[in-house]
């Protein structure tokens, strides 16, 4: 067995001593060092590079920390911008079951009681001339909502926290597009159903007793039938006559049987007027508003005494004024 001879020799008077290794085990115990110095090496290699990274690995695990707060922070606003927008689709669907809720036409008010018998007037002359639409003529169309998805978020297989994030903000960006576009055509047309309103006779034109009807009736005057085209409210001499909606004056003058009479465009096709004023305190031309005050009540024309004769037309047809009031 080939060997490898070790002889130590430590002075003079001392005898010589001799080791004898096997050269594997030389081999064996050389390759041990060496793996152990490269060993050695990679351990204080990495030491001094940990050494060297350690600040960078605290900043970095500090703005790990900030990002996980900020992502928690942006789902927690995600999840609230959801539920946001699912308390605005509530609201607009509340707002437009509002606007299309219609109204019940009133008979009477406290500003007017009917008693029996007639007061009237020839209101032939006056058939057929201007007149009111109904507020709610135009309903408002409802548009479907696109209902919002729950504010839950669920990812799909393999997807990130972030990508998950990402794609709920584009879902809630699209339903708050289609959110701005809805308001946006409910604004409008809760503004057209405002004006076509405050353009709507809704109110008693004057303060009285309901004494003729709208229809047929039986004349004052000649006692035979004949068709009554407004009603007749018969009270004090001088009382208020207001203007049952916004609108301009059309006429303002005397008008045949009617006398001093006021005649309101109100837009739409709609006109109302106003017969037997006493005084008329308003020209052709004004813009008026719903109850300002346009005349005074009298017996002007062919009359039986101090009353309000009150017309309402939509598109030139005469319809019943008491389709029109609401108070």
């Amino acid at each position: 067995m080939e060997c490898y001879s070790l002889i130590v020799v430590t002075d003079e008077t001392a005898p010589v001593r001799r080791f004898d290794v096997r050269r594997g085990v030389v081999r064996t115990t050389l390759w041990a060092l060496a793996i152990g110095v490269a060993m050695l090496l990679i351990g204080v290699g990495d030491y001094i590079r940990l050494r060297i990274e350690r600040p960078e690995l605290a900043v970095l695990r500090v703005e790990t920390a900030n990002q996980r707060a900020q992502i928690d922070a942006f789902e927690s606003r995600v999840v609230k911008v959801g539920r946001r927008l699912e308390q605005v689709l509530e609201l607009e669907r509340k707002v437009r079951i509002i606007a299309n809720l219609p109204g019940s036409a009133g008979t009477g008010g406290a500003a007017v009681v009917e008693v029996g018998g007639a007061g009237g007037d020839l209101e032939a002359a006056d058939r057929g001339q201007s007149a009111a639409a109904p507020a709610g003529s135009r309903e408002v169309d409802l548009i479907a909502p696109m209902r919002p998805q729950g504010p839950v978020l669920k990812a799909a297989p393999g997807e990130g926290h972030v990508s998950l994030l990402r794609r709920e903000l584009e879902r809630l960006g699209v339903v708050a597009s289609a959110r701005e576009t809805s308001l946006l055509d409910l604004i409008q047309r809760l503004e057209d159903k405002r004006n076509r309103l405050a353009s709507s006779p809704a109110i008693w034109p004057t303060q009285g007793w309901l004494t003729s009807r709208f229809g047929d009736r039986i004349s004052p005057f000649t006692g035979l039938r004949q068709f009554h085209s407004g009603i007749d409210i018969a009270g004090r001499r001088g009382t208020d006559v207001i203007a049952s909606a916004r609108g301009r004056i059309k006429f303002a003058g005397k008008r045949g049987p009617l006398g001093n009479t006021v005649i309101i465009d109100h837009g739409y096709g709609v006109r109302s007027h106003y017969g037997h004023a006493d005084e008329i305190l308003v020209k052709r031309g004004q813009q008026v508003e719903r109850g300002q005050v346009i005349a005074s009540l009298g017996s002007s024309g062919r009359s039986t005494g101090p009353h309000l004769h009150y017309g309402v037309a939509v598109n030139g047809k005469a319809v019943n004024p008491l389709n029109y009031i609401f108070d």
